[in-house]
């Protein structure tokens, strides 16, 4: 990107740590603003891997890695096995535990309804039997409770320089956490990073979950957006059953979730982190028409990679 705007970057990251890596980014950019390395910076992605042609086969665990001699022998697909035995564990502890999948992915449309560049906007409606009759893939997910295949890509500008007050948005709080590199050294399905990540992010800002408005969190499957919102605080463990259940996901309910729809149903272009960042500030900035959320102030994005093992938690406010 800087060789086609013809520009010397002073200060590049290229790192990668999957779902994660863009909120990790955002923390690494405000390092890099503060310490006066730059004054501004362009933290962008884009993806062709739905029209892309390729032989690749994929999705087995590289036989190179650590855990390959305890894992690969199984035939795990990467990562859809790993999240399908945490959404496992998940129905053995939680009874209603299928039900409120469902509703992950049922909520998802609903938002993508109102979004008119997601994916499956003008489709219809989702229903319970329309998850949980989905193609088994994994047991116990669907192809319905897994995010698209889209292209896609999305960019946010961060910069100390205030430019318009009435569209600021700054950055409050942050926070990552690394925790695995397979499902073997994982003590407890049920418990991410994000619980740490989540915690320093919390800190840092001086706030607490019930004072965010928006909440964005990746969902590459519907399990991750469970875990993910017990391990931030906003429900106790198996809560997030009863969130969703409740209805207050939905458009119009008192805890907007995933509100362009999401990697279910607004677009995935493989690393879906960074439209996470663009959802929070679009919504924050009052741009987002039919599916805005109103008064928000406060918005919260969370990235997940990996086999649920790297999580960055980034919280933002409205500036005026």
């Amino acid at each position: 990107m800087a060789d086609y705007l013809g520009i010397v970057p002073s200060f590049t990251d290229s790192s990668f740590a999957g779902g994660s890596s863009f909120e990790i980014y955002v923390a690494r950019a405000v390092e890099a603003l503060r310490s006066g390395q730059c004054s501004t910076v362009v933290i962008s992605f884009a993806s062709n891997q739905r029209s892309a042609k390729s032989r690749s086969l994929g999705g087995v665990v590289e036989h190179h890695t650590p855990e390959a001699q305890f894992e690969t022998p199984y035939g795990p697909l990467f990562p859809l096995s790993y999240y399908a035995m945490a959404a496992q564990r998940y129905l053995h502890e939680v009874p209603h535990g299928r039900a409120a999948l469902s509703e992950v992915a049922i909520s998802a449309r609903e938002w993508a309804l109102l979004n008119p560049v997601a994916f499956r906007y003008g489709t219809k409606s989702l229903t319970p039997a329309d998850i949980e009759g989905a193609d088994l893939i994994s047991s116990p997910l669907t192809t319905a409770d897994c995010c698209l295949v889209t292209d896609g890509g999305g960019a946010i500008v961060l910069t100390t320089k205030l430019v318009d007050k009435k569209r600021g948005v700054k950055i409050i709080g942050y926070g990552e956490a690394t925790t695995n590199t397979s499902m073997t050294s994982v003590d407890d399905l049920m418990v991410t990073g994000a619980v740490e990540s989540g915690k320093r992010a919390f800190a840092m800002a001086g706030i607490t979950p019930q004072d965010i408005d928006v909440v964005e969190v990746y969902d590459s499957f519907t399990i991750t957006v469970l875990l993910t919102l017990e391990a931030l605080g906003f429900a106790p463990r198996g809560g997030a059953a009863d969130l969703l259940l409740s209805g207050k996901t939905r458009p119009g309910g008192s805890f907007p979730l995933n509100t362009s729809g999401g990697g279910l149903s607004y677009c995935h272009p493989g690393q879906y982190g960074i439209l996470l960042l663009v959802e929070a500030v679009r919504q924050l900035r009052g741009e987002c028409g039919e599916r805005q959320v109103p008064h928000a102030r406060h918005a919260l994005a969370h990235g997940t990679g990996g086999i649920i093992s790297t999580h960055a938690t980034v919280i933002l406010e409205k500036v005026s």
